[in-house]
């Protein structure tokens, strides 16, 4: 039997998205996709020909600015969301508040088809902007083959400092006249 070899870096390069509402790392040689024609961001993924196993984030303006008391009800709507996907396990979940910035963080399977892929999904609400990052890999065992590459975007991943100012709940808080 012979074994796969694990991913190795052969150098890394970064994105910066277009309006500055993130950044992160990756590997060179992979691969850049254009998202949905509704989604503004960016997917990179190992193999050209099959971009199932990804790296993507994406970003949507909001209406209006979130801030921590809007945390359960973002919450709910995250797992009524997560009820629509068929064969849905939670293998953890996290949750994580910066100020107003919040994190919500779910590893899980689903079945997509024929196949049960995995996932590692942060979402996070800053400002006036929801930030989705997903780490998918095509099956649990491509999603664990990539792993230690998929960690190193998610490690690098970053909001710039602009973002994180506006969700300070110092600096926001309406001053007293």
């Amino acid at each position: 039997m012979t074994t796969r070899p694990r991913p190795r870096f052969t150098g890394v390069r970064t994105y910066i998205d277009p309006i500055n509402r993130f950044t992160f790392r990756y590997p060179t040689g992979w691969h850049q996709f254009e998202l949905e024609e509704d989604r503004e961001g960016v997917m990179f993924a190992p193999e050209s020909s099959n971009p199932l196993t990804f790296f993507a984030v994406w970003a949507t303006k909001l209406e209006t600015s979130i801030v921590l008391e809007d945390a359960d009800d973002l919450r709910e709507g995250i797992e009524q969301g997560f009820t629509q996907l068929p064969e849905f396990t939670v293998e953890s979940s996290s949750e994580d508040t910066f100020g107003n910035l919040l994190k919500f963080e779910r590893i899980f399977t689903f079945r997509d088809g024929d196949v049960i892929r995995k996932r590692k999904l942060w979402i996070l609400y800053v400002d006036v902007w929801q930030l989705v990052v997903t780490l998918q890999g095509e099956t649990p065992e491509e999603y664990e083959h990539w792993l230690p590459m998929g960690n190193y975007c998610l490690s690098t991943f970053n909001v710039p400092a602009e973002l994180w100012f506006a969700t300070d709940r110092d600096l926001n808080r309406p001053s007293a006249s």
